[in-house]
């Protein structure tokens, strides 16, 4: 689809409005010094931004320690540009025993056309809680 193309979402791959139904848990501006020599961000520092932000809501359940145990899905949808405001959405999709599910979405506003977003990668990440001695231990009950 080109730049010009019916596309009603506006530009291509363009959206209009961003997540109400998920939570605003990271804002951050890929530098120069993250980029691959395609000149595009390293796709490993989008995942370390993405394990970070998906970290968030599990934080508030797990009262402790946790770690990432699975990374379910991760997908890389558009590149990501030096100068881009990437913004992180999450939400939790499942609380297991000892575990916790979320996905977590990430649209970027282009360095030269702000106020119109892209969506360039979703994840779907599992966070364990661990004891002291990095043993898995259960998630507390929610106030």
């Amino acid at each position: 689809m080109s730049e010009n193309s019916s596309d009603p979402r506006g530009r291509a791959g363009a959206v209009q409005a961003l997540p109400a139904d998920k939570e605003l848990v990271l804002k951050v501006i890929p530098m120069p010094a993250d980029v691959n020599a395609n000149g595009d961000i390293f796709g490993g520092w989008v995942m370390a931004q993405v394990d970070l932000a998906g970290s968030v809501i599990p934080a508030r359940y797990t009262k402790g320690r946790m770690a990432t145990v699975a990374v379910n899905e991760f997908v890389f949808k558009q590149p990501v540009r030096v100068g881009d405001i990437l913004s992180f959405y999450s939400e939790v999709t499942r609380i297991g025993r000892t575990s916790i599910s979320v996905k977590v979405e990430v649209f970027a506003e282009r360095f030269g056309s702000q106020g119109s977003y892209v969506k360039v990668t979703e994840a779907s990440i599992t966070y364990v809680a661990i004891d002291e001695n990095g043993k898995p231990r259960p998630v507390p009950p929610r106030d």
